[in-house]
């Protein structure tokens, strides 16, 4: 019963669900935001948005987790030259958060860390507050970032990846 309850859940939402979370005018900003973070690190940040998982997920029972790591090499953020790209990812359906490094970035972030980021996120997707939990996601990997993969003064970042929110 779990399971079909799931599935439900999943198809229910479509992209309408997603339009009233987060409209363009907020995928505008979030992109922005993505592209001024980058003037200040080597790193490339992905922001992820789905509705629901595929149906092909849900009935072999994998997670949101399970469909970030998937997005991270399919939207080839781990194909970067410091090996410091992020996906951040966000599943409505269970308004699950997931952020997925590169090992460039990882070698320097304990697990732990990442656990809290997202932790400290979750309460302003409980309150139905993507645009601003997306922010503050973007804002603690620019951090993270620029305190490890800060650029020189005077380099230049060239932009490996869309800086646009990737929608399914």
């Amino acid at each position: 019963m779990a399971q079909l309850t799931r599935i439900l859940k999943h198809r229910w939402l479509d992209d309408g669900d997603r339009q009233r979370a987060l409209d363009d005018a907020a995928l505008q900003r979030l992109a922005a935001r993505v592209a001024a973070s980058e003037q200040h690190h080597s790193g490339e940040i992905r922001v992820s948005v789905e509705a629901g998982l595929p149906m092909s997920y849900l009935a072999r029972g994998l997670q949101a987790r399970d469909r970030a790591v998937m997005l991270f090499s399919k939207l080839r953020v781990w194909d970067t030259e410091h090996n410091n790209g992020v996906l951040i990812y966000l599943l409505l359906a269970e308004r699950a958060i997931e952020i997925v490094a590169d090992r460039g970035l990882t070698r320097h972030v304990p697990q732990a860390q990442w656990e809290a980021l997202v932790a400290g996120m979750r309460e302003a997707f409980a309150q139905r507050q993507f645009e601003t939990g997306l922010n503050a996601a973007i804002a603690a990997v620019d951090g993270l970032l620029r305190q490890h993969f800060a650029l020189a003064p005077g380099e230049d970042n060239p932009n490996e990846l869309p800086d646009r929110v990737d929608l399914r």
